[in-house]
């Protein structure tokens, strides 16, 4: 390679502010050697942190402030000038974010859907009657009561390996995860069964890894464009434009989830109630570059088929 066929560093050294978790070290490992293939010689420095998120573990997320606890540490770091990026699961970011940061890129997405684990069967259909589900997502309990309500959910936190160690010591009957989580860590085995999307619509931005930084770092910025999948970025997009018309959070079962082929955009939403009694579902698609008034349709189409009385019920009870 000669000289100028080198691609300058705009900078030698990144820190990138990450979650201390084993999920959120690999995503951000992840990063660091995507990052220092497209730039070598780039040195990249992990800034581990235990947030609040993590912290409390031993009340429902819906209780406690939502999902945005999983990255307000990380981005206060950044804004103190203590880390240059944050390595984020996109579902766990809020669709409002500080005015001095930006989601600069989002990575390829690995699968979106829910798993399946139980010693006990291989789908939904065959758990065995009142068996007990952990869960610690409203979206899931709701799909899943709405398909099985005989069965018992059951709150479950903590990182991935946590969660299973629970479901192999007896506390449960079967749990439900992020497909996207096991098949990183390696732990998405042959007992482990996919729920469709038809049957267990995803989160939004479920299997997509977004890379935070502050608004206007050029330098940032330019070391981030060669990991940047537009794809995956129109569709998730699509997803939470959608979400941010429902006022969507950790207190709402809402579900989302875009495919893009040929150029158009699918996406399809739902709204339930927690017990799964009253789900609304509507789909809209459009052509890619319309991929934020998509969303934001949907979104507007959902209120109109009655998600907006499910709303006006949760928030009441909030």
């Amino acid at each position: 390679m000669s000289r100028t066929d080198t691609p300058r560093l705009p900078r030698a050294i990144v820190r990138i502010a990450t979650r201390a978790s084993e999920l959120a070290l690999w995503q951000s490992r992840h990063v660091a050697a995507a990052l220092q293939a497209a730039w070598p010689g780039l040195v990249t420095e992990l800034v581990p942190m235990t947030t609040a998120g993590d912290r409390s573990l031993d009340r429902p997320l819906a209780l406690i402030g939502g999902k945005g606890l999983f990255i307000k540490e990380l981005e206060v770091a950044m804004l103190e000038g203590r880390a240059d990026l944050a390595v984020h699961s996109m579902k766990d970011v809020p669709f409002e974010l500080p005015d001095e940061l930006h989601i600069a890129a989002i990575l390829r997405r690995e699968d979106p859907r829910d798993v399946l684990l139980s010693a006990n069967a291989q789908t939904l259909a065959a758990l065995p009657q009142g068996c007990r589900v952990g869960t610690s997502s409203l979206r899931r309990r709701s799909q899943i009561l709405s398909l099985r309500p005989d069965l018992q959910l059951l709150d479950l936190r903590g990182n991935v390996p946590t969660r299973l160690g629970r479901l192999h010591n007896g506390d449960y009957d079967a749990i439900v995860l992020a497909a996207a989580g096991l098949k990183r860590l390696g732990l998405y085995g042959d007992t482990a069964c996919t729920l469709d999307a038809a049957q267990m619509l995803p989160a939004v931005g479920q299997g997509a890894i977004g890379i935070e930084c502050r608004r206007g770092d050029v330098d940032i910025e330019t070391l981030l464009a060669p990991l940047h999948d537009e794809t995956t970025a129109c569709c998730v997009r699509a997803e939470r434009a959608m979400n941010a018309r429902l006022g969507g959070s950790c207190t709402v079962p809402v579900a989302g989830h875009a495919e893009l082929s040929d150029g158009h955009v699918t996406l399809r939403g739902l709204v339930a109630t927690v017990d799964g009694d009253d789900i609304v579902r509507q789909t809209a698609s459009g052509p890619a570059a319309d991929a934020l008034s998509i969303g934001d349709a949907l979104g507007q189409a959902l209120l109109a088929a009655g998600a907006d009385r499910i709303l006006s019920r949760l928030h009441e009870q909030s």
